[in-house]
């Protein structure tokens, strides 16, 4: 009997009053928070450290002005609309996507970088391809005929392409987002995230992998029949990537990466024996017209912008060794024997863009490149007269780059992840540049690519 009632004099004494549990949770707490903020500060403050190495202009205060950024960023719901509350004519075509919610969508964008449509998508997007509309011209005795030829005024289609390696792509009007074609790849064939329309907007040229031995295919796909494939071509290669069709109309331009991605996983398979390489083809024979390789083979050669003046320019993803400091935008024209690359003000200023290229985009009017990074968190501007770098603008997360459709502009809309619409315009001076960005947030996390409609 004595031992029991020591026993339970003893368990009174141990119990806590509430308060001191209140106490001892907030103290618990206050550690937490604390020794959370100083290993946050410590990634900030190493992160940056690396940042100044590639670009002495870097900033404490990005990091808060990107947390705002975030914060302030309404997320839209990714559900079906057609309308047009803007009133205004689409302009740019977007994907979008929320990664937490594992919604997806295209977007409708008019000129003052508003949303006009959205929909939704069963699979996250990559490329984005207007359709050439055909028109009437005359012939040499002044007589209309219906040949068609290559115009910028877009037609009322444009085609959606799944992200690699993806089993679909998907045809909208390009006016109200509906849905025309969705469209599914052979048993024994994936896309890789690219296509081109001819000149004649007749036939979609669409970058696929046969799966039963990773060689690069191009798929013809006849626009008349409903996107119906009526043909292949070899890539000369393996990985095909971005592909543009040349100002002559019969040449293919395509970007084989080289990397073997395994269908289910996207794992790539031979980062270590890469051989990508840029390839011009003949799109009706198929035959190879010229092959050109880079300097390292790691250098994946992935996406493509096309001047109209027949220069190509390449945007690299290195695979290599992530000290190794190689060019990541090259330039070539039919017939050269090997890339011109652009240049960088500083030795190992390369290692800015964190060896990732993410989109390229050209306007031919005024002989300028813009190219993004969203691992290196900015855009950059070239002069293609010089090859010299204009301007780096720091845009967290960037990806999307177009031209603005206004000729007379030297512009470009870059997107980004966290919902920026980004005007950049350029104006050259007597011996420099002057560049002015303007923004516009929108509640969409804007996806790798972005496409104009030109001259509506």
């Amino acid at each position: 009997m004595l031992n029991t009632a020591h026993e339970c004099d003893t368990s009174v004494k141990k119990t806590r009053r509430p308060a001191d549990l209140l106490q001892q949770s907030l103290i618990y707490s206050a550690k937490t928070l604390g020794l959370s903020a100083i290993g946050t500060a410590a990634l900030i403050g190493a992160h940056h450290l690396g940042r100044k190495q590639y670009n002495p202009q870097a900033r404490l205060l990005d990091y808060g002005e990107g947390l705002l950024q975030t914060l302030n960023k309404a997320r839209g719901s990714l559900t079906s609309y057609h309308s047009d509350p803007t009133g205004h004519l689409v302009e740019w075509i977007s994907g979008v996507a929320d990664l937490k919610t594992n919604q997806f969508a295209v977007v409708g964008i008019d000129n003052q970088r508003q949303i006009c449509w959205q929909t939704p998508m069963p699979e996250r997007v990559h490329d984005i391809l207007i359709r050439p509309k055909p028109v009437d011209e005359a012939n040499d005795n002044g007589e209309l005929n219906s040949k068609a030829k290559h115009t910028k005024t877009a037609s009322a289609q444009v085609a959606v392409m799944g992200r690699r390696p993806s089993e679909r792509f998907w045809v909208l009007d390009a006016d109200n987002g509906q849905l025309l074609y969705s469209i599914k790849a052979d048993s024994d064939r994936h896309f890789y995230g690219h296509a081109c329309y001819s000149l004649e907007g007749d036939l979609l040229y669409v970058t696929e992998n046969n799966t039963a031995d990773f060689s690069g295919i191009i798929g013809i796909y006849e626009v008349g029949s409903g996107y119906k494939k009526i043909g292949e071509l070899a890539t000369y290669g393996i990985g095909p990537h971005e592909i543009v069709m040349h100002p002559n109309g019969e040449t293919l331009i395509i970007a084989n990466g080289g990397i073997k991605t395994e269908r289910a996983s996207r794992e790539e398979l031979n980062i270590d024996s890469l051989q990508p390489s840029l390839v011009y083809i003949d799109r009706r024979s198929g035959k190879i017209i010229q092959q050109i390789f880079p300097e390292h083979n790691q250098m994946s050669v992935r996406h493509l912008a096309m001047h109209e003046n027949g220069t190509v320019i390449i945007g690299i993803q290195f695979q290599g060794e992530r000290h190794l400091n190689v060019p990541m935008v090259l330039t070539h024209s039919l017939g050269e024997p090997a890339f011109t690359p652009l240049k960088m003000p500083h030795s190992n200023s390369w290692l800015q863009f964190h060896h990732y290229i993410a989109s390229v985009r050209v306007n031919s009017a005024h002989n300028l490149v813009c190219v993004t990074t969203p691992i290196g968190g900015g855009a950059a501007i070239f002069d293609l007269n010089t090859g010299d770098l204009v301007e780096w603008i720091e845009l967290a997360d960037c990806a999307g780059v177009a031209v603005l459709a206004d000729p007379s502009l030297a512009a470009f809309l870059v997107s980004d992840g966290q919902g920026t619409l980004t005007k950049i315009t350029v104006s050259r001076l007597d011996s420099s540049f002057s560049v002015k960005v303007d923004k516009v947030q929108q509640p969409y996390a804007f996806d790798n690519h972005l496409n104009v409609i030109e001259n509506r």
